[in-house]
């Protein structure tokens, strides 16, 4: 899988440091309070693990899925809930925690079906943010990295289901997925 990737943008070690910083800016912010953080799978999995593990504040977690690549590399626009939430958000304070802002049509929708519910506050936190490819504006609270416009993989983010166990975040080789060099 290494031999698949470009170039590291984000080493195991620079993720680890950036995850902390966000905790800690997180726990200012919800201190007296108690958070539910929503991963929004699968991407955002790990970093959610080790998000919650540096967190300090009381919090719940819960997981959703939505959908708009299938296979592919670039968004359909065309997104579907394909897991719902296992509790309800009426009056709680929701971190919704993504791998990654692209389009903005994913999150867009997500969080206008969110707030239908009648959360207390909604807040969202992404480890990254490619504002190149915005589509919708989509307000970030917690941005772990802003990265330019490539594809990318390692820490929970996938081509094809693959990758994602890679301890860092990389630019996977175009030629991978069928793109020029």
């Amino acid at each position: 899988m290494h031999k698949d990737v470009k170039e590291i943008l984000f080493s195991e070690e620079q993720l680890k440091e950036r995850v902390a910083q966000i905790a800690a800016q997180i726990d200012r912010d919800y201190a007296g309070k108690e958070l539910m953080l929503v991963s929004v799978l699968r991407g955002s999995f790990i970093f959610m693990a080790d998000l919650v593990r540096a967190i300090t504040v009381p919090c719940k977690v819960d997981f959703m899925a939505v959908s708009s690549y299938g296979s592919g590399t670039v968004s359909s626009g065309q997104v579907q809930i394909t897991k719902d939430l296992s509790e309800d958000i009426t009056g709680r304070h929701l971190l919704v925690v993504e791998d990654i802002l692209d389009s903005g049509n994913t999150l867009s929708y997500l969080l206008e079906v969110l707030r239908a519910r009648k959360p207390a506050s909604i807040r969202l936190c992404t480890l990254l943010d490619k504002p190149e490819r915005r589509v919708k504006p989509v307000h970030l609270d917690y941005t772990g990295f802003t990265i330019p416009d490539a594809f990318v993989v390692g820490y929970g983010l996938d081509y094809d289901e693959y990758y994602r166990n890679l301890p860092y975040i990389g630019v996977l080789r175009p030629s991978v997925y069928g793109g020029e060099e």
